[in-house]
This record gives structure tokens, sequence and C-alpha cells, in this order.
């Protein structure tokens, strides 16, 4: 019986160091997250600076986490670990796919493939959201090169067709991205048929000699003489 006694402290004392490491992950899976949605508000934001920043600081805090847990690959694959994984490729895709730079492989960001398709599946809602800011300022170019990119993503998950336990449940994020790219297609098609119908007016208005046509603006900041009995 001593020996057995010996045998489970050891356990004890092993489990109490694993559950110390456990709770210093989750930590790190937070402050990662954090500056994951940080770089992305300044993404949007065009604060390009910030957002480098921020990412360089998630790549920095990802190193730390994994680093510390390589050698448990309980915690690794943990749903919050990789989750966390997941948010730092999102934040990186959605980066460089935005401003038009070099897709980083799974290599440099250091995760594995799961958390990078999920994060890439993910990236294309943030460039809905960025297309559809574009468009507020009739940017239709930058919306059609962003549309392309979502469509050619699109395509290239969906032959991603192996297990959910593999992949980390991509079909329903593919899914997901299916829904999101033709939204964004009737979107982008509905301004640029907008565009076309207000040059063909401006163009009509210049050959009849008529001016400018009125915008909507213009159209409410007339006021009216209330009508009397």
């Amino acid at each position: 019986m001593s020996q057995l006694h010996a045998i489970v402290d050891s356990i004890r004392h092993e489990l109490e160091l694993k559950e110390q490491l456990r709770d210093e992950t989750l930590r790190r899976a937070r402050q990662l997250t954090r500056y994951c949605a940080h770089a992305i508000r300044a993404i949007h934001r065009g604060e390009w600076p910030e957002a480098e920043q921020l990412l360089e600081e998630a790549r920095a805090a990802a190193a730390d986490m994994t680093g510390e847990i390589a050698d448990h690959p309980d915690l690794y694959y943990a749903g919050y670990t990789q989750d966390a994984l997941k948010e730092l490729s999102e934040a990186h895709l959605t980066y460089a796919l935005i401003t038009n730079r070099e897709v980083p492989t799974p290599q440099t960001l250091g995760v594995q493939a799961a958390p990078y398709l999920n994060g890439l599946a993910e990236a294309m809602g943030e460039l809905r959201r960025y297309v559809l800011d574009r468009l507020r300022h009739d940017d239709v170019a930058t919306g059609e090169r962003l549309l392309d990119i979502m469509d050619e993503v699109y395509t290239l998950l969906i032959t991603m067709d192996f297990s959910e336990a593999i992949t980390g449940g991509l079909r329903r994020s593919t899914d997901a991205v299916r829904a999101v790219l033709e939204r964004t297609r009737g979107d982008l098609t509905t301004a640029v048929r907008q565009e076309e119908m207000k040059a063909a007016l401006r163009e009509f208005s210049t050959r009849s000699g008529l001016g400018a046509p009125p915008t909507l603006a213009d159209n409410f900041s007339e006021t009216r003489e209330p009508e009397t009995l």
C-alpha cells in the first residue's frame, strides 16, 4: 500500500501542474483573442500601423501559448486553444486580403490546418463587412476585388471534403461562406446598377442641358410652405 500511496501522490502532483498549465493557457487564449479582435477593428478603421502592431503582438502571444503546451496535446487541441488560433488566422488573413498583401501560411502563423482553414472561412465575413463600408463611399472597385477573392476562397474551401473531426467543423463554416458570398454579390450588383443609372442620368442631363440631376439629399433639403385651407 505504501507503493500505491507514492504512485497516487505522484499523479496528484502531475495533475496539479497540468491544471496550472491549463489555467495559464486559458488566460493566454483570451489575451490572444483580444489582440485579434482589436486588430480587426483597427483594420476596418483603416488604422494600419496599429493593426500591424496588434497582429505582431498576437503572433507573439500565440507562440508563447503553444510553446508552453507543445508537450501536452490534450491542451493544445482543446477547444479554447484551437479557437484562439483560429482567431489568429482570421485576423492575419483579413489584413492580408484587404490590403492585397502576401497571404501568410499556416507555418508562418504557427497553426495547424483546421484552425487556419476555419479562420480563412470566418475572414470572409470581415471582407463582406469591409465591402459594405467601401460601397457606402462609392468604392465599387474595391468591392469587386474583394468579391472575387471571396468567390475564389469559397471554391477552394468546398474542395476540402474531409471528416469534420479532422477539419474542425469546416463544412459548416464553408456553408456560412456561401451565404455571405451570395449576399455580398447581391449588394455589389445593386451598387453597380445604381452607379450605371447615375452615370446615365448625368449623361442625359448634360446632353439635354438640364444640369446635374438632383440628389436624394437635395430633395429633402427643400423646405415647403404649409398649405392653407
